[in-house]
C-alpha cells in the first residue's frame, strides 16, 4: 500500500522496518531535543549569572575587609 507522490518521496501506510518512526514519535523526539537544548542554554546562562554574582560579592567583601583593616589600624 504505497502512494507515489513524486519521484523522490514515497508515502507508505505501513512501517518499512524497525527503525521507522511514526509521525507523532518523530515529532515527540524533536520536541524533546528542543527542550533539552533550551534547558542546556538556560543552565549555561544561570552559570554565567552565578559567576558574575559571586565576582561582585567577592569584590564587595574585599573592599569591606580593606575598610575594616583601615579602621582598626
Amino acid at each position: 500500500m504505497s502512494i507515489l507522490t513524486d519521484d523522490t518521496v514515497r508515502v507508505s501506510a505501513l512501517p518499512l522496518g524497525a527503525n521507522t518512526l511514526l509521525l507523532y514519535e518523530d515529532l515527540s523526539r524533536a520536541r524533546m531535543r528542543g527542550a533539552e537544548e533550551e534547558a542546556r542554554q538556560r543552565r549555561h546562562l544561570r552559570r554565567l549569572n552565578s559567576a558574575k554574582r559571586w565576582r561582585r560579592v567577592s569584590c564587595w567583601a574585599s573592599r569591606r575587609a580593606a575598610r575594616a583593616a583601615e579602621e582598626s589600624a
